[in-house]
């Protein structure tokens, strides 16, 4: 049976991952922050729950110390939005940082950590965003959600050569404007329509694939 980590897998985009990876007979290590969340209502021998502040150093160690056998399939998926600020002038840099935090810093954390446990045929799935696109950014504003991308596709590009040594294979992936807590009710596509395109992208991931930025239906986005 193939092991799959989830972060962030309480609740949206992450849940309905653990959904279908346990659906595709996967089994699956599931992390949330502070509340079980959906994960709750999942009743599957194949579901390991962890409770995980993907900031924290030791705590991201000790969940690799307790995974047992080797990792097929790492998602990056926690993540955070910023306080929307209109202007400049509204930024708050302290909570600028937590998102780049959260959003940039943690999914380099998990990665290394987990990397000893990942194979010569893994998969890392970096949760990235349109947003993070530098030729997209027409409208400006969402300051620390946009930067905080943009560094997780730097991050994962300059990791990308390295994993490459190693037969480990990098997704780069934007689920679409999804209909979570995020994404927002007004939001066109649903979890589950979200999930079955990178699901998708996932499974048709292969070395020659590795690097590259798409949406969930494929589509490649414009660094």
């Amino acid at each position: 049976m193939k092991a799959a980590v989830v972060t962030g897998a309480n609740r949206g985009i992450g849940l309905e991952l653990t959904k279908q990876l346990l659906d595709s007979n996967f089994k699956v290590h599931a992390t949330y922050r502070s509340s079980l969340g959906g994960l709750e209502d999942i009743q599957n021998q194949s579901l390991f729950t962890h409770r995980l502040d993907v900031r924290d150093n030791d705590a991201v160690t000790s969940l690799a110390n307790s995974i047992e056998g080797s990792i097929d399939l790492l998602i990056n998926n926690a993540g955070i939005a910023d306080g929307r600020w209109q202007s400049i002038s509204e930024i708050d840099m302290e909570y600028a940082l937590e998102v780049l935090h959260v959003n940039s810093i943690a999914p380099v954390l998990v990665t290394q950590k987990l990397l000893s446990k990942l194979n010569n045929d893994s998969t890392v799935v970096m949760m990235s965003s349109l947003m993070g696109s530098i030729s997209d950014c027409k409208s400006g504003r969402s300051y620390a959600y946009r930067a905080s991308k943009t560094a997780l596709n730097m991050f994962s590009i300059a990791m990308k050569n390295e994993l490459d040594t190693v037969g480990i294979s990098l997704l780069i992936m934007h689920p679409g404007w999804v209909e979570t807590d995020m994404g927002g009710p007004n939001a066109l596509l649903s979890t589950k329509e979200s999930v079955s395109g990178i699901m998708q992208r996932i499974n048709e991931q292969d070395m020659s694939l590795s690097g590259r930025y798409v949406e969930f239906d494929g589509t490649p986005v414009e660094w």
